[in-house]
């Protein structure tokens, strides 16, 4: 998979995007204030991910391009999943497990609030299990 192409968004020299890599593509980091956060994921196909929920972060996950697999639930033992296209939305409040995967290169917008380090991953295909930082 190191040889896939990326999905391509403008890379303006005047961005103000802060892009953080990640093993399954790249978050574009848009808005971070005290009350809110805006991201971009872009993530490549085939990959997907941790299983997680937040403490306290609540998030909306809006599909822009191509197509995702949501599985998403109060417990691990009890996921929903579903297939998303463009324009699809889901919100994801507190203590909800979920994960995302995407079924070809795609871009997810994130909104939440900003609590950006309430991440707690349950399980991990790149081996980062537990409460991390971003």
């Amino acid at each position: 998979m190191a040889n896939e192409r990326k999905p391509d968004l403008p890379r303006s020299p005047d961005s103000q995007a802060r892009i953080v890599p990640k093993p399954w593509g790249e978050e574009w980091w848009f808005a971070q204030t005290d009350r809110y956060a805006g991201k971009i994921l872009v993530i490549r196909k085939g990959h997907r991910f941790s299983l997680q929920y937040h403490r306290v972060k609540h998030e909306t996950q809006f599909v822009w391009g191509g197509r995702i697999q949501l599985e998403i639930g109060p417990d691990p033992e009890h996921l929903e999943t579903r297939i998303l296209g463009p324009g699809a939305v889901t919100p994801i409040p507190p203590g909800t497990y979920h994960r995302l995967q995407a079924l070809e290169d795609s871009h997810v917008f994130e909104v939440s609030t900003p609590e950006l380090d309430d991440v707690v991953r349950v399980s991990d295909d790149y081996h980062r299990e537990g409460t991390t930082n971003p």
